[in-house]
């Protein structure tokens, strides 16, 4: 142990148990420095680099650079963050857990130990993106998606359960329990965490990772964590530290007090559309000021949920009295007055609301001026005053086709067309569904409670939702089902059409299931730009359903109040919701709940016992998942038949990495425009007939009804690659006035689909690029967006600038992300996507150098020549990219082999399946088995 550590050791006692900590008190008085001017956050990191000191991986020196965080710094080191938990959802945690089901196969068939692979970092799955709303409205709705739920996803599930028993320290939540953030803020979370170390307790503040980008939920609880892509998460889980460059810690200064009828999702849409502006992407962001007095522990969980949708890396409330509340009041109590002395010693207790660290720049956000807000129609920044919502809705028709516009003509505005069946016209801004759904706000009571309140009243007046809405309630947790069935809520919600419809993610990941076939048909006659109104927390185009343009996000009291109205061409003051039973206009302010009211139901209503009510068997399941068979043993058998579970193949080349890492005569894959998510690379949701992955489907068999979605898919490489960019709504700029998954094949200038494209230029041996514009990979922490890019044959994407999650994921899969530099874009060097692109002098390239490109028009020769910054922000991305990618960096580092590996032969394995669009037949793990004989002679 290192003196430093053995200096700011010492022990705490509660209830008669001692616990040891390294302080960070005492670490301030020992070397003379204030660690109260560090943002709390950073104190963090601070924590975790004291503890985890083994002159190996976490060095001394480490410790220092966070010590030394300097708000003001153009530049800041890595550290090695040694994440203490992993969190996974099962469209992620199904590609990961194939990886190491393939792992461990090939070990075993190198005559190893197949134990070799697993958790050393406690890791847990729960399984909430399957479920889909393909039945609504009535009672029978939430066992029939269940029952359609398992019947599509039995193989994915089989697969889990087996990896619950197989790996250690790692557990699975089963379909039906909950949302994975609101499990998490709900249950897996405990306040501090507790480790026998040499025959030690030792406790210390909660950190994590998760493959889900709203991870940074659990901020909202004092604890550091973030969404990461599933291939870093899977590095995390083997052992390795997660390296991070020391980031900037934006300080968000919160005055005043919310206005009665304002809730945390009008603030948190404020809050978004304020800090995009400020530019938060890559930083911290923590809130302070004596306006965190007033924000309940689920306001700030709301609030911290949306940091992916700010741009920011985390945004953190620092643990004080409220935190700890929330822990004693939520069945978690065992730990919490442990949990403060270990705070306070830590120096991580916010007791001080006039407290004021050092932060790199400041924004102030005065709670008592936010107003009702929605936001849409294409992005979560772009919000809209609730009073303003029908003349912003009227602005987006005829504004330019774009981000924030449809391009409509004075024609088109006047079309509508005939619901069959249903005497009803719908229109521009009709409402076609209206979903609660979403952890951001189903782990809200007050929201949740606020729309019982106000179907309540609209049921005593005797109004109706439109026949034309799909309504659906999606709660985050069985404790949400609870309280409202305590507070007589929940009928109140059901006569409007808000059934249950499951526990799990549903609409607000693209799973809102099919619109009515007549209301599709109405849509596709007049070409119409129907609306959404979601509770969820992403609204990016072609996410919610491929036949709504139009998608709003609110809080879940006003996805009850746009059902009424079926329309967001609706004036909330002006306009009546509907008519009484006696025939008298109804207004919102006629039924809108106070602030009061919810207050006072949620004070009666939510009780400590609801929550050990709902997790005392939470990882036993519901009975289909009990009756679920699934294989036993260490080793999991992969069927070459199977189209939902493949072997991997992007262990192709580990052998060799990346040996030579210049770009010779690259050809653009695609030309993108600004805030291109990972949506439109790697959708999650239907899987369109006529697109490549549909073809592939239907050659192997499986019937239209069963494709599922993309994300279901996840653990088939072969569905996945040609499913990337494969988004309906993705606009290639290398095509004029083209949506879908298309390009522009440069060899004979033909339009083909983006994967039958990228293959061709495979076989031919022509590297690709893409080009984009600013925010590129905004959205979910997906890595199938970088695999599917890699895999694609994509070496480089030069970008304006990139979303902080995915630049990381494209380094992980050994691809280049370059940034344009000195404001030049794309337009501004007069590229048009024609041209060959060479990158020199690669090989020995340093984090964050400035590279030359050339770009060479192919007709005329001439060249554009620009300079280009290499966004491998830390020495271990310039690791990742010449090894290949990091898992391949990670298996190196277990063999010894990294960079030097020189794979002499391969071993076939006939289990693992086949890659249909390579000579390659033998799973591609098998391929580097050879390796692994090294551990184990």
């Amino acid at each position: 142990m290192s003196d430093i550590k053995n200096i700011t050791k010492l022990q705490i006692e509660d209830k008669g148990k001692k616990y040891s900590l390294y302080s960070l008190k005492k670490l301030s008085q020992e070397l003379g420095k204030d660690v109260t001017r560090l943002p709390y956050s950073i104190r963090v990191l601070l924590e975790n680099q004291l503890r985890n000191i083994d002159g190996y991986k976490v060095k001394e020196d480490d410790m220092h650079k966070v010590l030394d965080w300097d708000a003001k710094a153009s530049s800041r080191p890595e550290i090695p963050h040694m994440p203490a938990r992993v969190v996974m959802q099962d469209f992620t945690g199904v590609p990961a857990v194939v990886d190491l089901a393939a792992m461990r196969k090939a070990i075993k068939d190198a005559g190893g130990d197949a134990d070799k692979i697993n958790p050393l970092v406690d890791t847990a799955m729960v399984i909430d993106h399957s479920v889909q709303v393909d039945f609504y409205g009535t009672k029978t709705a939430l066992a029939q998606n269940v029952a359609k739920e398992f019947e599509r996803n039995g193989e994915r599930y089989s697969l889990l359960k087996w990896a619950q028993k197989a790996f250690d320290d790692f557990i699975v939540v089963p379909p039906g329990m909950g949302i994975i953030h609101q499990v998490n803020l709900e249950y897996l979370a405990k306040g501090a965490l507790v480790k026998n170390i040499n025959g030690e307790d030792v406790i210390y503040p909660d950190t994590l990772v998760g493959t889900d980008s709203h991870t940074t939920m659990i901020n909202g609880v004092g604890v550091v964590g973030w969404g990461v892509g599933g291939i870093e998460a899977e590095a995390v889980m083997l052992g390795q530290p997660y390296y991070m460059v020391l980031p900037d810690v934006v300080g968000v200064k919160l005055t005043g007090k919310l206005k009665t009828g304002v809730t945390a999702t009008d603030l948190v849409l404020k809050v978004t559309e304020v800090l995009r502006k400020h530019g938060v992407v890559g930083k911290f962001v923590e809130y302070y000021g004596e306006g965190l007095e007033s924000l309940s522990l689920p306001d700030r969980a709301t609030i911290a949920n949306m940091a992916p949708e700010y741009g920011a890396t985390i945004g953190f409330f620092p643990v004080d009295e409220v935190t700890l509340d929330f822990f004693n009041n939520t069945n978690r109590s065992e730990l919490v007055d442990a949990a403060r002395e270990m705070y306070k010693e830590q120096l991580l207790f916010r007791e001080n609301p006039a407290e004021e660290p050092e932060y790199s720049s400041i924004v102030e956000i005065d709670l008592s001026e936010v107003e009702s807000n929605l936001a849409g129609p294409k992005r979560p920044q772009d919000r809209v005053a609730f009073h303003d919502m029908k003349k912003a809705f009227a602005e987006a028709l005829v504004h330019e086709q774009g981000l924030h516009g449809f391009g409509l003509t004075e024609e088109q505005l006047q079309k509508s067309a005939e619901v069959k069946g249903l005497n009803e016209r719908i229109t521009h801004g009709s409402v076609a569904i209206a979903a609660i759904t979403s952890c951001t706000n189903t782990s809200n009571p007050s929201l949740l409670l606020g729309a019982g309140l106000l179907a309540k009243k609209a049921n005593e007046k005797g109004l109706k939702v439109k026949p034309f809405v799909k309504t659906s309630l999606a709660p985050g947790s069985q404790v949400v089902t609870q309280y409202l069935e305590k507070a007589n809520l929940l009928p109140e919600l059901e006569n409007l059409g808000f059934n249950l419809v499951g526990y799990g993610c549903t609409t607000c990941i693209g799973n809102s299931g099919p619109l009515d076939e007549p209301v599709v048909e109405a849509i596709n006659e007049a070409d119409l730009v129907v609306a959404s109104v979601s509770s969820g927390n992403r609204n990016f185009e072609g996410r919610i359903n491929p036949h709504v343009k139009a998608n709003y996000l609110a809080s879940p009291i006003h996805v009850v109040a746009y059902a009424l109205a079926g329309t967001v061409d609706f004036d909330p003051v002006e306009d009546a919701i509907g008519k009484d039973v006696e025939g008298n206009d109804v207004y919102l302010a006629d039924i809108w709940p106070t602030t009061e009211e919810i207050a006072t139901i949620q004070a009666d209503v939510i009780k400590s016992d609801m929550f050990k009510k709902a997790y005392a068997t939470v990882l036993d399941g519901t009975e289909d998942w009990q009756k679920l068979k699934a294989p036993e043993g260490k080793l999991y058998e992969f069927d070459s038949s199977s189209t939902y579970i493949q072997c991997p193949n992007f262990f192709e080349k580990f052998a060799e990495g990346n040996d030579d890492l210049d770009i010779k005569g690259a050809r653009t894959l695609l030309m993108l425009g600004d805030s291109v998510t990972t949506d439109h690379i790697s959708p999650a949701g239907a899987i369109p007939e006529e697109y490549p992955a549909g073809q592939y489907l239907k050659s192997h068999g499986v019937e239209k009804k069963d494709f599922n979605s993309y994300g279901s898919r996840r653990g088939n490489h072969e569905v996945m690659m040609r499913g990337t960019f494969a988004n309906i709504r993705i606009r290639n700029l290398l095509l004029d006035n083209v949506e879908g998954g298309f390009t522009k094949y440069h060899l004979d200038g033909s339009q083909q689909y983006v994967f039958d494209a990228a293959m061709k230029y495979k076989e031919k041996g022509i590297p690709l690029v893409i080009l984009a514009g600013k925010e590129y990979g905004t959205g979910s922490s997906r890595d199938w967006a970088a695999k599917g890019t890699f895999l694609l044959g994509v070496k480089v994407v030069i970008a304006e600038s990139y979303e902080r999650i995915h630049r990381s994921n494209l380094v992980g899969m050994g691809v280049l992300p370059l940034e344009y530099v000195n404001g030049q874009n794309a337009k501004t060097l007069g590229l048009d996507g024609t041209e060959m692109f060479n990158i020199k002098n690669l090989n020995n390239i340093k984090p964050r150098q400035i590279v030359i490109v050339e770009a060479v028009h192919p007709k005329t020769a001439h060249t554009t020549t620009f300079e280009a910054l290499a966004r491998l922000d830390a020495d271990v991305d310039v690791d990742y990219l010449k090894n290949g990618g990091i898992l391949q960096t990670v298996l190196k580092d277990i063999m010894g082999d990294r960079k030097e590996s020189k794979s002499t032969q391969s071993t076939t394995n006939k289990g693992c399946g086949s890659v249909d669009t390579s000579s390659e037949t033998s799973c591609p793990f098998a391929k580097i088995a050879n390796f692994f004989k090294k551990l184990f002679k």
